[in-house]
């Protein structure tokens, strides 16, 4: 997942962004409303972590600004603010989850995981499709008894499309979710097409592929 985390305490941020990437996850930062304004307007976010403590913004009014930009996003309120009105008005504006500070990485992470499970209806970290399964806990695919090996990007690539089951992708979309932030990264388009033929590669000397399509001039599609 691609992941901006709004947080004005550096340190916090910091080792927010350690602890994510340790789990696989790509992280922007910003550290007032400002910048988070600025990277919202040019740049596709799978999850935002939102402090609503900022020393340019209300996070709240952040937050109003976020889902009449893209309401796409899954966003969880990280904030030592407590008051219950706050958590009421950040679910109501259309936050996912709230988490009062001081909090514990871990349970971040098994909420950020729940709240993938609820916005795509997954049952469980596990997901059948055309003969595979792929277990995004322990970033497995297999067929059967078999494995089959492929690069981070490869299964990042797969996973993503998987979640958005039936739904054109674009090639920057994919880009950015493999990438991040793509005005700042070196990065060349093609490689999405080319991480695309090796996963079909890989996976048609198990069975057909025909599930992952080819758009002509837009993206991909994985159809179920």
């Amino acid at each position: 997942m691609h992941i901006l985390i709004v947080e004005d305490e550096t340190s916090l941020a910091t080792e927010l962004m350690h602890f994510l990437a340790q789990e696989h996850y790509q992280c922007d930062w910003a550290s007032n409303g400002r910048e988070a304004s600025e990277k919202i307007a040019v740049n596709r976010y799978d999850f935002i972590l939102l402090d609503l403590g900022l020393p340019d913004s209300d996070g709240l009014d952040l937050l109003q600004e976020i889902k009449a930009v893209d309401n796409d996003p899954a966003i969880i309120i990280l904030t030592a603010r407590g008051a219950l009105e706050d958590r009421i008005k950040g679910l109501g504006l259309g936050a996912d989850d709230y988490l009062a500070k001081p909090f514990s990485l871990l349970e971040l992470e098994a909420r950020m995981q729940a709240v993938l499970r609820r916005k795509f209806k997954l049952t469980s970290s596990s997901v059948a499709f055309h003969g595979f399964e792929m277990d995004s806990s322990a970033r497995r695919v297999t067929f059967g008894p078999q494995e089959i090996s492929l690069t981070k990007k490869e299964f990042d690539l797969l996973h993503y499309l998987l979640l958005h089951k039936n739904r054109i992708l674009t090639r920057l979309q994919l880009t950015e979710h493999i990438w991040g932030n793509i005005l700042e990264d070196d990065y060349d388009s093609n490689y999405i097409d080319v991480h695309i033929k090796n996963v079909r590669k890989k996976l048609s000397t198990h069975a057909s592929t025909d599930w992952l399509e080819t758009v002509r001039g837009v993206g991909y599609r994985l159809t179920i």
